[in-house]
């Protein structure tokens, strides 16, 4: 019987595939999509992750792809709020590591026990001493077959469409923002704030510009748009470039060729286990893209699990207190970062007037030191208590 189950083939359960799998541990992955996918929100790595990943030489082959960014700018129209200054905090990495989700993946999936893919997992049963999965195979001569496989542990890494196998509904905590927003990869060469991370705080709605490898730019901006069923493409790509051109970014318009619209909410479940079954990342945890601190919350998720169900499986007693303050740590980490998200969501909406002066004064104030320090400090990720 295999050792452990883990759920979804995602940056995170892919990190604790890997991280297991070098501990000794025989891993099987299970995958609903039939192919890795390309789509991303996720670009960035903060400093606790490359710390942590860097005794297994994951850090030096994500920074040998990554961009370094040391340093965000933060505006309101013409006006400079502030610099935080990554570079100058107190960590062995001291900048956000910027790239594609896909490479992310990529890394990780080189040190990883492949996927079986189109293994949709659609019911998870305790069956004392093991986990029951019910699993619907799709594609190929098993197209629609529905197996039953049992796990001393399993680990539901699979993103929001887990969270149903575990959760009941209304069990979890959730709120729902009306906020939208329209996103890009797009490519700006020869640009002076190449390594730069800039976010407008404009009056018409937070735009956000963030470098990647290849003079490649994440352009997100806060989207007016009323009815999000009402979504062509085209009519994404013209509202994109007008808020770049309205908000300070006219020069880059025209390099927009494709805009995802997306929204965004806030879940924190209370409870990481359950016995036998773990849910992490996604699965356990959404919070607001702005800030970036939803993938890196999974993956350090992941780096404190993996030595805990190591132990596990080769002394086959579970080191209760050691997962129990595993999970203590990591919902207290997801409190934190939702509330942080939070903050970000709510600044970056549209402020018109008096509220906009109100908000630039706050936000200059935040970022001049010595409270500069501090807000670069919690953005890098250091209000996480710790895999």
């Amino acid at each position: 019987m295999t050792d452990v189950v883990v759920v979804g083939a995602g940056p995170v359960g892919t990190l604790l595939a890997a991280e297991l799998s070098r501990r000794g541990v025989d891993v099987r992955v299970l995958e609903r999509r039939p192919s890795a996918g390309l789509g991303t929100r996720a670009i960035g790595v903060h400093a606790p992750v490359l710390a942590a990943l860097e005794e297994s030489g994951i850090t030096e082959r994500l920074l040998e792809r990554a961009l370094r960014v040391p340093r965000g700018l933060a505006r309101s129209g013409e006006h400079v709020l502030g610099i935080v200054r990554f570079d100058r905090l107190s960590t062995r990495f001291p900048f956000v590591a910027t790239l594609p989700q896909a490479e992310t993946e990529a890394v990780l999936a080189a040190v990883s026990p492949a996927p079986e893919r189109g293994a949709e997992v659609t019911a998870v049963r305790q069956r004392e001493p093991a986990v029951e999965l019910e699993v619907t195979r799709h594609g190929g001569p098993a197209d629609g077959a529905v197996e039953h496989l049992r796990a001393p542990i399993v680990v539901l890494a699979g993103g929001w469409p887990s969270r149903a196998l575990v959760y009941r509904d209304g069990r979890v905590p959730t709120t729902t923002y009306s906020d939208r927003y329209l996103m890009s990869d797009i490519v700006v060469p020869d640009r002076p704030d190449a390594d730069t991370a800039v976010v407008n705080l404009a009056p018409g709605g937070v735009l956000e510009s963030f470098p990647l490898p290849g003079s490649l730019r994440r352009v997100v901006a806060w989207d007016a748009a009323g009815d999000p069923a009402v979504d062509l493409a085209a009519v994404r790509v013209q509202r994109l470039q007008s808020a770049l051109r309205a908000r300070g970014e006219a020069s880059v318009a025209d390099a927009v060729q494709t805009a995802t619209a997306f929204g965004i909410r806030r879940v924190c479940a209370p409870q990481l286990r359950r016995g036998r079954l773990f849910v992490i990342g996604d699965a356990a945890h959404e919070v607001s893209p702005i800030g970036g601190q939803g993938m890196n919350l999974g993956l350090l998720d992941a780096i404190g699990l993996a030595p805990l169900l190591a132990r596990w499986v080769h002394e086959r007693t579970a080191p209760e207190a050691e997962l129990a303050a595993w999970e203590r740590r990591r919902v207290r980490s997801a409190v934190r970062a939702g509330q942080l998200a939070a903050v970000n969501t709510a600044l970056g909406r549209p402020r018109g007037g008096a509220a906009d002066f109100v908000r630039r004064t706050l936000v200059r104030g935040m970022l001049t030191p010595p409270l500069g320090r501090g807000f670069a400090w919690a953005y890098a990720m250091g209000l996480d208590a710790g895999p």
